[in-house]
């Protein structure tokens, strides 16, 4: 997987698609790469430094466990939450397979 580095590409992502949850807000757009990319962020409001990085870490693990939900040429941006800190990873895991999910465009009927 990638993983995003400019801001250009969070921006893109904020402007796509968006699923809120308890632990953290997960934003997909479309890119031009084969390839997945992943991007965090945690925002000051959230916590002291240690807190925001042990939430990112938490996060990060959480999205390779579940790698095979993300789909090509998309990019997304886990914005996470405080509840993300004290939550059980299982919990974290379920989720980001619930919100990968909804931000999956429906099949189509026929």
């Amino acid at each position: 997987m990638r993983h995003l580095k400019h801001r250009a590409q969070f921006v893109q992502a904020a402007r796509g698609a968006k699923s809120n949850g308890r632990f953290f807000v997960l934003q997909a757009a479309a890119s031009a790469f084969s390839e997945p990319g992943v991007g965090y962020t945690v925002t000051k409001r959230t916590g002291n430094s240690p807190e925001r990085n042990r939430i990112k870490r938490r996060l990060r693990a959480a999205v390779r466990q579940k790698a095979e939900l993300f789909a090509t040429n998309t990019d997304y941006v886990l914005i996470g939450r405080q509840a993300a800190l004290y939550a059980q990873f299982n919990d974290l895991l379920d989720a980001l397979d619930h919100q990968m999910t909804r931000l999956r465009p429906a099949s189509p009927s026929r």
